[in-house]
Protein backbone atom coordinates (compact mmCIF):
# COMPACT_ATOMS: atom_id res chain seq x y z
CA UNK A 1 0.00 0.00 0.00
CA UNK A 2 2.82 2.27 0.99
CA UNK A 3 4.37 1.87 -2.68
CA UNK A 4 0.97 3.13 -4.42
CA UNK A 5 1.23 5.86 -2.18
CA UNK A 6 4.56 6.70 -2.96
CA UNK A 7 3.95 6.55 -6.95
CA UNK A 8 1.38 9.03 -6.60
CA UNK A 9 3.10 11.34 -4.80
CA UNK A 10 6.03 11.29 -6.63
CA UNK A 11 4.01 12.42 -9.74
CA UNK A 12 1.92 14.30 -8.32
CA UNK A 13 5.20 16.52 -7.31
CA UNK A 14 6.71 16.30 -10.75
CA UNK A 15 3.11 17.54 -12.51
CA UNK A 16 3.00 20.34 -9.59
CA UNK A 17 6.90 21.23 -10.14
CA UNK A 18 6.18 21.57 -13.75
CA UNK A 19 3.12 23.66 -13.53
CA UNK A 20 4.81 25.63 -11.57
CA UNK A 21 7.81 26.23 -13.64
CA UNK A 22 5.30 27.53 -16.34
CA UNK A 23 4.99 23.86 -18.25
CA UNK A 24 2.05 23.36 -19.51
CA UNK A 25 -0.90 20.47 -17.99
CA UNK A 26 -0.63 18.22 -21.57
CA UNK A 27 3.83 18.37 -20.85
CA UNK A 28 2.82 16.42 -17.88
CA UNK A 29 0.51 14.01 -19.06
CA UNK A 30 1.94 10.93 -18.28
CA UNK A 31 2.90 11.54 -14.62
CA UNK A 32 -0.69 12.26 -14.81
CA UNK A 33 -1.51 8.94 -16.08
CA UNK A 34 1.02 7.91 -13.19
CA UNK A 35 -1.10 9.88 -10.41
CA UNK A 36 -4.28 8.53 -11.29
CA UNK A 37 -2.83 4.47 -12.11
CA UNK A 38 -1.29 4.90 -7.99
CA UNK A 39 -4.39 6.10 -6.79
CA UNK A 40 -6.23 3.20 -8.36
CA UNK A 41 -3.82 0.73 -7.07
CA UNK A 42 -4.22 1.81 -3.83
CA UNK A 43 -7.80 1.85 -3.80
CA UNK A 44 -8.21 -1.29 -5.60
CA UNK A 45 -5.52 -2.70 -2.96
CA UNK A 46 -7.51 -1.58 0.17
CA UNK A 47 -10.60 -2.98 -1.16
CA UNK A 48 -9.23 -6.38 -1.70
CA UNK A 49 -7.96 -6.19 1.57
CA UNK A 50 -10.82 -5.26 3.25
CA UNK A 51 -12.97 -8.41 1.12
CA UNK A 52 -10.16 -10.71 2.95
CA UNK A 53 -11.24 -13.01 4.96
CA UNK A 54 -7.28 -12.80 6.98
CA UNK A 55 -7.74 -8.70 6.88
CA UNK A 56 -6.10 -7.87 9.93
CA UNK A 57 -5.09 -4.37 8.41
CA UNK A 58 -4.87 -1.17 9.97
CA UNK A 59 -8.06 0.96 9.00
CA UNK A 60 -6.79 4.21 10.10
CA UNK A 61 -3.74 3.58 8.24
CA UNK A 62 -5.63 3.10 5.25
CA UNK A 63 -7.81 6.04 5.52
CA UNK A 64 -4.84 8.30 6.06
CA UNK A 65 -3.63 6.76 2.46
CA UNK A 66 -6.63 7.59 0.98
CA UNK A 67 -6.92 10.89 2.14
CA UNK A 68 -3.77 11.82 1.10
CA UNK A 69 -4.75 10.80 -2.75
CA UNK A 70 -8.09 12.68 -2.43
CA UNK A 71 -5.77 16.10 -1.22
CA UNK A 72 -3.65 15.46 -4.01
CA UNK A 73 -6.42 15.04 -6.46
CA UNK A 74 -8.40 18.45 -5.68
CA UNK A 75 -5.05 20.24 -5.53
CA UNK A 76 -4.54 18.57 -9.50
CA UNK A 77 -8.34 19.94 -9.96
CA UNK A 78 -7.35 23.63 -8.83
CA UNK A 79 -4.01 23.03 -11.26
CA UNK A 80 -6.15 21.92 -14.03
CA UNK A 81 -8.97 24.78 -13.05
CA UNK A 82 -6.40 27.33 -12.94
CA UNK A 83 -3.36 25.98 -15.95
CA UNK A 84 -5.56 24.26 -17.94
CA UNK A 85 -8.19 25.00 -20.51
CA UNK A 86 -11.80 26.05 -20.04
CA UNK A 87 -14.01 22.62 -19.42
CA UNK A 88 -10.66 20.77 -19.12
CA UNK A 89 -11.33 19.52 -15.47
CA UNK A 90 -15.15 17.91 -16.33
CA UNK A 91 -13.93 16.47 -19.38
CA UNK A 92 -10.99 14.71 -17.64
CA UNK A 93 -13.59 13.40 -15.14
CA UNK A 94 -15.79 11.88 -17.79
CA UNK A 95 -12.74 10.61 -19.88
CA UNK A 96 -11.69 8.88 -16.41
CA UNK A 97 -15.59 7.37 -16.26
CA UNK A 98 -15.17 5.99 -19.37
CA UNK A 99 -12.00 4.89 -19.59
CA UNK A 100 -12.53 2.88 -15.68
CA UNK A 101 -15.83 1.25 -17.34
CA UNK A 102 -14.02 0.02 -20.41
CA UNK A 103 -11.05 -1.16 -17.78
CA UNK A 104 -14.10 -3.02 -16.60
CA UNK A 105 -15.50 -4.37 -19.10
CA UNK A 106 -12.60 -6.06 -20.57
CA UNK A 107 -11.78 -7.14 -16.92
CA UNK A 108 -15.30 -9.37 -17.48
CA UNK A 109 -14.74 -10.02 -21.24
CA UNK A 110 -11.22 -11.66 -19.87
CA UNK A 111 -12.56 -13.62 -17.20
CA UNK A 112 -15.83 -14.75 -19.58
CA UNK A 113 -12.88 -16.03 -22.10
CA UNK A 114 -10.99 -17.50 -19.37
CA UNK A 115 -14.14 -19.40 -18.27
CA UNK A 116 -15.18 -20.02 -21.24
CA UNK A 117 -11.67 -22.12 -22.22
CA UNK A 118 -11.67 -23.68 -19.04
CA UNK A 119 -15.18 -25.10 -19.67
CA UNK A 120 -13.53 -25.88 -23.32
CA UNK A 121 -11.19 -27.82 -21.70
CA UNK A 122 -13.17 -29.71 -18.42
CA UNK A 123 -15.32 -30.55 -21.89
CA UNK A 124 -12.29 -32.22 -23.91
CA UNK A 125 -11.08 -33.60 -21.18
CA UNK A 126 -14.40 -35.91 -20.45
CA UNK A 127 -14.83 -36.61 -23.53
CA UNK A 128 -11.32 -38.06 -23.72
CA UNK A 129 -11.50 -39.58 -21.33
CA UNK A 130 -15.40 -41.08 -22.05
CA UNK A 131 -13.99 -42.01 -25.22
CA UNK A 132 -10.78 -43.68 -23.43
CA UNK A 133 -13.74 -45.89 -21.02
CA UNK A 134 -15.54 -47.17 -24.09
CA UNK A 135 -13.10 -48.28 -25.88
CA UNK A 136 -11.69 -50.33 -22.92
CA UNK A 137 -14.59 -51.36 -22.35
CA UNK A 138 -14.73 -52.51 -26.23
CA UNK A 139 -11.93 -54.26 -25.80
CA UNK A 140 -12.69 -56.44 -22.84
CA UNK A 141 -15.63 -57.15 -24.83
CA UNK A 142 -13.61 -58.36 -27.67
CA UNK A 143 -11.44 -59.84 -25.22
CA UNK A 144 -14.35 -61.91 -23.51
CA UNK A 145 -16.46 -63.36 -26.64
CA UNK A 146 -12.65 -64.55 -27.80
CA UNK A 147 -12.90 -62.15 -31.10
CA UNK A 148 -9.01 -61.10 -30.18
Amino acid sequence: MLAELAAANAAFQVIKQAVSNGRDIASVGSQIAKFVDGKEDLQRKVIKKKNSPFYTGNDFEEFMALEVIKEKEAELKQIMLYVGRPGLWNDWQRFQAEARKARIEAQKEAQRKKQQLLETIVLSAAIIIGVGILGVLFYIGLKARGML
